[in-house]
């Protein structure tokens, strides 16, 4: 029975890759509440594993006297005479038994087969919560096994990692089976166990996989001074090279962009702006929201603000689409950024157009209350500005703004 018993024990150590040690050691713990359980709790023992020869022994230390008080700890030298008492031993000597454990009785074995599995498990949850704190902020690979409505698993190793939707590159397609990149983002102990949260959204897996492309990074020859990322949307990354003779962006980008072209397709195309970092702020801030043309830039260090000043036509470049490239270069540059527009003269514009043309863009409705007031052409309103328009009924400051906006950007346009 012993062996039986410890050859379970050395088949846990083998599939759940326990050390042998501590598994020994709950075994002695378990089998000691055994004991207590049987011959009381003031009773004295010693527990013997041995996982090389699957053997467990148990020994039940008692001391010899003529009238026993305790049972749990004593025995009488009458007792120990009818036993044989093959030592010869005497009153006030300790008689240590072997004791087998069939005594135990069935019930206390399952009641200790139970015990153990129960600190099976809490090792377990143990050694795949410090296995996967040492792996906090790197990448794993695993396989999809199942799709929920806000959040995907994966396996990894055989264990369930957890990518929520806030953490998913928006867009993205996930199918069972598929095999998936993430950055380790977290690790969490629950009653159930630990839960190990990845991300493919977070900056920190777009470091990494700069790291992986780009052995330059890897070596430190080049350092990432900072990420600013809408995730699916668009990335922006400084770089900067401590060896004059390496271009870091160049070595990023890798020749004809293989190496940036790897990263993108990895973020489902997420667009991503490589700039080299500078320490002045003027410069940098120049960079992070290339590729507008500035006219002006006024940079307050203390106050970390900034007033940036470009032609119309450069406003849209500057803010970008649903402006993700302005909030990008603010979260790069760590400063506000504020836009001042300077207004193109209209007498610049080569070609007039016909406000009939535009009912699609300024409706029906504005068309025809401007050509009533004597406004027929783009650049008549224009030159009117935004104090003429307002005079019109039905006409207020922001409404006058908006016209002038999509004449402008018509204009835009066509150039």
């Amino acid at each position: 029975m012993n062996t039986e018993i410890v050859e379970s024990f050395a088949q846990m150590v083998r599939e759940k890759s326990l050390d042998k040690d501590v598994l020994a050691g709950i075994i002695e713990e378990i089998f000691g509440i055994m004991v207590k359980k049987k011959f009381g709790l003031e009773a004295k023992y010693d527990v013997v594993v041995n996982m090389d020869k699957g053997d467990i022994e148990i020994f039940l230390e008692r001391s010899v006297v003529d009238t026993v008080n305790d049972p749990a700890t004593e025995i009488s030298i009458d007792e120990l005479n009818e036993k044989g008492n093959e030592d010869g031993l005497e009153v006030g000597e300790d008689f240590v038994q072997k004791i087998e454990l069939q005594e135990f009785g069935r019930r206390l074995i399952n009641l200790a087969r139970q015990s153990l599995n129960q600190k099976i498990r809490e090792i377990e949850k143990d050694i795949v919560y410090n296995e996967y704190v040492e792996m906090l902020g790197e990448i794993v690979v695993g396989d999809i096994y199942q799709v929920r409505r806000n959040d995907v698993l994966v396996n990894h190793n055989k264990n369930e990692l957890l990518l929520p939707r806030h953490e998913q590159i928006p867009r993205e397609k996930y199918r069972k089976g598929d095999t998936v990149r993430a950055v380790v983002k977290d690790v969490k102990k629950t009653p159930n166990g630990p839960v190990v949260l990845v991300s493919r959204a977070d900056n920190l897996f777009l470091r990494r996989l700069f790291e992986i492309e780009i052995p330059e990074i890897y070596d430190g020859v080049i350092e990432i001074k900072g990420i600013a990322r809408e995730p699916g949307e668009r990335a922006k990354i400084a770089v900067e090279s401590s060896d004059p003779r390496i271009d870091a962006v160049g070595a990023c980008v890798g020749m004809k962009g293989v190496r940036i072209h790897a990263i993108v397709r990895e973020l489902n195309n997420e667009n991503i702006d490589v700039i080299n970092y500078s320490e002045d702020p003027v410069v940098f801030i120049q960079r992070c929201i290339a590729p507008a043309k500035l006219k002006q830039i006024e940079v307050d260090e203390d106050a970390k603000k900034c007033v940036v000043t470009a032609d119309s036509d450069q406003v849209s470049l500057i803010v970008g689409r649903n402006g993700v490239n302005i909030r990008l270069a603010i979260k790069l540059s760590g400063y506000e950024i504020e836009v001042i527009r300077l207004e193109k003269p209209f007498e610049e514009y080569d070609e007039d157009i016909e406000l009939i043309e535009l009912r699609e863009e300024l409706g029906t409705e504005m068309v025809d209350l401007l050509i009533n007031n004597r406004l027929d052409t783009a650049l008549e309103v224009l030159a009117a500005g935004i104090d003429k328009l307002k005079e019109i009924e039905g006409l207020d400051e922001e409404k006058a703004k908006q016209i002038i906006e999509i004449l402008e950007n018509q204009f835009e346009e066509e150039e």
